[in-house]
């Protein structure tokens, strides 16, 4: 596979489906799946029956992956853009390919 364009901690914003248009911060990259998750984005409720580890029960959301492709890298503006891999002093950079600024290293 590929070397991951998106990585934790990167903010991004949602590109399709029901979180069309939000935008948060990769909590968890999963490369081998292409997914990632999204904190406050595509959040999934289950009901949970009280039970001895948690005896009030009720209603636990957690944020559900995301398949990489739904997701692009935000720059300072809040506008999506791809992202590029470019040797810069002999280091292999992400760099975003609308602004040309460098997104880590």
């Amino acid at each position: 596979m590929a070397a991951a364009k998106i990585k934790k901690g990167d903010r991004v914003i949602v590109l399709s489906g029901k979180d069309k248009g939000k935008t948060g911060t990769v909590t968890l990259a999963m490369p081998k799946d292409g997914k990632v998750v999204v904190e406050g984005v595509n959040v999934a409720t289950r009901h949970r029956k009280p039970s001895q580890t948690n005896p009030q029960g009720g209603l636990e959301r957690t944020e559900a992956p995301l398949h990489i492709s739904k997701v692009a890298h935000v720059t300072a503006d809040g506008k999506p853009t791809r992202v590029r891999f470019e040797v810069k002093d002999g280091k292999k950079v992400r760099v975003a390919v609308k602004s040309g600024e460098k997104i880590d290293g």
